[in-house]
């Protein structure tokens, strides 16, 4: 009988612990990340992958992606995967999901590409660079490049 409730006392504390861990995982605000895209659509393609299995591991991050360069590609209107699949069902997944897509504003002066090719998921910044930026030093953002 005693080894019963030296047993039942360890499980006890064993889920007192486990309950406190929990809670303290759960009151730490969300890790935010800053995916930098800037090199087409391979990386774009990569990307998306990355991003989906990084909100499998961790539903409650805070993703941003800023693009600029050709790393905007992705983000226009009618553009398709590596293997021809188009973008626009992933984007709204993900946004869906909560993640914000920034496109660099010159990038697409210097392209002279129209703001309203831009997906209506993405909004535009004025510079992907400064977004970049301005997301780890002001809003300490975790840096990725995938």
């Amino acid at each position: 009988m005693f080894k019963f409730f030296t047993l039942l006392k360890s499980l006890l504390a064993c889920t007192v612990l486990a309950s406190a861990l929990q809670a303290h995982a759960q009151s730490q605000p969300a890790i935010k990340v800053v995916y930098h895209l800037s090199d087409g659509i391979a990386q774009a393609t990569r990307a998306i992958g990355n991003i989906r299995n990084h909100l499998a591991a961790d539903p409650t991050a805070k993703i941003v992606v800023v693009t600029h360069g050709a790393g905007i590609d992705f983000l226009l209107d009618g553009a398709v995967t590596t293997s021809k699949q188009p973008f626009s069902g992933s984007i709204g997944d993900l946004a869906a999901k909560g993640v914000e897509f920034r496109v660099c504003n010159n990038t697409l002066v210097a392209r002279n590409i129209d703001p309203s090719k831009v997906v209506l998921e993405a909004s535009v910044v004025p510079s992907g660079v400064a977004e970049v930026a301005r997301l780890q030093a002001r809003e300490a953002y975790v840096y990725l490049r995938p």
